[in-house]
């Protein structure tokens, strides 16, 4: 699962429970968290030691904060909760950041992938910490938006993982979906600033199930349900290693502006299913 803060009922709903966590630190701490280091003591004190029964896997310090206002805290931030974390003898969960996609400046083909001017300044000095603590980058990536954005260009299928057979042939790799062609392009730019053996965990994939373009029931749960079929067997990069993936998300947020925002959910708020899905 992934929380995008530390929500404390959740968090005792999920303790003794075994379900691995990604938990986010919001937005509005980093800066008080990357100049104090006491601050970010206190932070790992109150949100992770306090729950000893909470298996959290990762700390996503900030969420698609990269590039923006929040971006130059966001190191100095990693920086103290790791220190935190080995203090307390926690250094097993891996601490790392949350990026959107368009921190690549070109995605396409796959193997030119390369982070944005913008976004590199950041990127660069942030994946070395990654390599040396043998952390992931966590990186949202959203066949949808790339699809509804450039229709002319892209298929559904290659979008929702039915195309046939191979859509866009990059020297020895073959694709058949958008999905794995996005992951990669991801690869392509780590390698470029040294993170080549940096992995890639996708916190965010889905497809909305109403309220925009190629927004419906069907659609989303095709994708949904091909993207938890397919991620078992990698990418052409990474062929035969899984890319660990988180499905967003649980539920429909009705309380988000009218749009696409409301319906990326498995779930109503009620709890009911918007389709039925097969995680087995």
């Amino acid at each position: 699962m992934r929380i995008y803060y530390p929500d404390q009922p959740t968090l005792q709903a999920l303790g003794g429970t075994n379900i691995p966590l990604i938990l986010d630190v919001p937005k509005e701490d980093l800066q008080n968290l990357a100049s104090d280091a006491s601050a970010a003591s206190d932070w790992v004190q109150n949100n992770i030691k306090a729950y000893p029964d909470v298996s959290f896997r990762y700390i996503a310090v900030g969420n698609e904060v990269i590039p923006g206002d929040y971006a130059g805290y966001v190191l100095s931030a990693m920086n103290n909760i790791q220190s935190a974390l080995s203090a307390s003898g926690l250094g097993q969960i891996k601490v790392s950041t949350s990026v959107a996609y368009g921190v690549l400046g070109t995605s396409y083909p796959p193997s030119a992938g390369a982070f944005s001017s913008d976004a590199s300044q950041y990127l660069g000095p942030i994946v070395n910490f990654l390599a040396s603590n043998g952390s992931p980058l966590l990186v949202n990536v959203y066949p949808y938006f790339s699809y509804t954005g450039n229709m002319n260009d892209i298929s559904i299928e290659y979008a929702l993982f039915t195309s046939p057979g191979t859509v866009v042939q990059d020297g020895q790799y073959g694709y058949q979906n958008l999905f794995d062609a996005m992951v990669d392009a991801v690869y392509s730019a780590l390698a470029n600033v040294g993170g080549s053996n940096v992995e890639v965990v996708v916190s965010e994939s889905g497809w909305p199930s109403d309220g925009g373009a190629a927004a419906s029931v069907d659609n989303a749960r095709t994708y949904n349900q091909n993207l938890i079929n397919h991620v078992g067997q990698g990418t052409p990069k990474t062929s035969g290693r899984a890319i660990e993936t988180y499905i967003f998300a649980m539920f429909n947020e009705d309380r988000k502006a009218p749009g696409i925002e409301q319906h990326w959910g498995l779930f109503y708020p009620n709890e009911q299913p918007v389709y039925p899905i097969n995680f087995s």
